[in-house]
């Protein structure tokens, strides 16, 4: 049931916009719907840091650095997540994954890249 797939990353300029998307593709529906579903990031040398995470109930938090820029957000009917990006700058490129959370287990996706450059 921990199966999560990204998708959606890519090559964008510098205040450019891109939607990631994951999906529980195994996940079960009464153990998607109430689990914490985040995203995360990580660049070459650095841990990985949480950029968003939306609970069961739709409440959403974000890095500060992202604040205004990123939207999370859930479709439960479809087991997916999804992180809206907008104003893209160099420094939110990396390799960023998807995670789901419940009764103390998680979950982790492989990871999709997201490179922002002229």
């Amino acid at each position: 049931q921990g199966n999560l797939q990204e998708s959606g990353g890519g090559l964008v300029r510098p205040g450019g916009s891109l939607r990631l998307s994951c999906v529980a593709s195994r996940a079960i529906t009464s153990v998607f719907n109430p689990s914490m579903l985040a995203w995360y990031r990580q660049v070459p040398g650095k841990e990985r840091e949480l950029v968003a995470s939306i609970s069961s109930d739709g409440s959403t938090e974000y890095a500060e650095s992202v604040k205004g820029r990123f939207t999370i957000s859930r479709d439960n009917s479809r087991k997916r997540v999804y992180l809206q990006m907008s104003g893209l700058a160099p420094e939110d490129t990396a390799l960023y994954y998807c995670h789901r959370k419940l009764d103390g287990r998680e979950f982790w996706g492989q990871g999709t890249q997201v490179t922002v450059s002229p």
